[in-house]
């Protein structure tokens, strides 16, 4: 037996040495490539809009861990607000936040992801239709006619906009006919047949034009956007809920070439960040929206609800223009349809299913309310 005990204890002793110079060696690292996709907004980089794009890239860079990196551009960085989808399909960048109704007029149709009351949908409602009602297929079909190779993703459910901000408040329709006005979409017929004279300026562009007697009156999205931007600087008034855009939500768009040379796992990090950060919006714009409106007040703002006279007179406009459109443009018609026949669904559920709210907040906070 001791004479195989030698040839053995060599063989661990020298097993030993051989593992001890292995973890000895130096580790070799294996390099991590990043990609990189510059991106711009629409949005001025103080505006919550674009403090939007920026918290969906930063879900995707840290959800990538240095894989994929987007870095995001405020508006003009590049081109022109209006010219964000050209660039991303050209590759001039390679993606960008904005709102689909600002491609309005290379198709009408694409003003319909915004535009108008939605067959009395709300935000998220729309974005309902678009992920599970055949509106996402609808818009893809609208690009691919127009040779826009781009990957499309809507989120982010936009509370309701306001009518618009008045330098002088108004109490009928009668009162819009040759108001110099701006808006998007095809808010821009509904309130040129309602008589305003209107012009269809990127949100930057909107105060200079204000405070210069080019514009009597603007609306642009919400009180955080219109704080910032300037409008109390300006204008005095401001008319609450409106039909013209009441359903609106953003759009993130991809340069496709780009996109389809991801990989999977990163892809999949895009379509989950997407999601995150549509719920994240959707939080943020409570809690901002809400400070900032009641800040807006403090400041001397005036707010008004806007007339239900004049809320009827735009979905009467509305019925026209559809009407024309459609019989313009089959991809309007279809697309229509397709939104109709989901709100007749999804309204009777949400409308015979939610509570009043209201009625609970005015038991809690209206004027004279019994305190708890």
């Amino acid at each position: 037996m001791s004479e195989n005990k030698t040839p053995r204890r060599r063989s661990l002793l020298k097993g030993a040495a051989i593992a001890a110079g292995a973890m000895s060696a130096p580790m070799v690292a294996t390099a991590q490539t990043t990609t990189t996709l510059r991106f711009q907004s629409t949005w001025p980089a103080k505006d919550i809009f674009h403090e939007y794009a920026n918290d969906f890239a930063n879900k995707v860079n840290l959800m990538a861990s240095g894989k994929l990196k987007i870095e995001v551009l405020p508006s003009g960085a590049v081109v022109p607000a209006f010219q964000l989808l050209e660039a991303v399909n050209k590759g001039t960048l390679d993606g960008g936040h904005g709102v689909v109704a600002y491609h309005y007029g290379k198709n009408n149709a694409l003003a319909l992801w915004g535009s108008g009351p939605a067959f009395g949908m709300d935000p998220n409602m729309v974005l309902a239709w678009h992920n599970y009602g055949g509106g996402k297929a609808l818009l893809d079909e609208i690009y691919k006619s127009m040779n826009m190779d781009v990957v499309s993703y809507l989120y982010g459910p936009m509370p309701t906009q306001p009518f618009g901000w008045f330098k002088k408040p108004i109490s009928n329709v009668a009162q819009l006919k040759g108001v110099k006005f701006r808006t998007v979409g095809l808010a821009v017929d509904m309130y040129t047949d309602m008589g305003a004279a209107v012009n269809p300026l990127p949100g930057g562009e909107i105060i200079p034009a204000l405070d210069r007697g080019l514009l009597d009156a603007a609306e642009f999205n919400n009180a955080s956007s219109d704080r910032v931007l300037g409008f109390p600087d300006v204008v005095k008034n401001c008319m609450l809920q409106s039909f013209h855009q009441s359903g609106e939500q953003f759009e993130i768009l991809f340069n496709k070439t780009k996109f389809n040379a991801l990989p999977a796992e990163l892809k999949s990090i895009v379509d989950f960040s997407v999601q995150a950060a549509s719920a994240d919006m959707s939080w943020k714009a409570i809690e901002r929206n809400s400070k900032d409106y009641i800040d807006l007040k403090k400041q001397g703002i005036k707010f008004y609800k806007t007339p239900d006279a004049i809320l009827k007179a735009q979905l009467v406009s509305w019925d026209k223009i559809i009407a024309k459109k459609s019989a313009e443009n089959e991809m309007f018609k279809k697309i229509l349809e397709s939104q109709k026949a989901y709100a007749q669904r999804a309204g009777q559920w949400q409308n015979d299913y939610m509570v009043d709210f209201k009625m609970a907040y005015n038991h809690y906070f209206a004027k004279g309310a019994k305190k708890a």
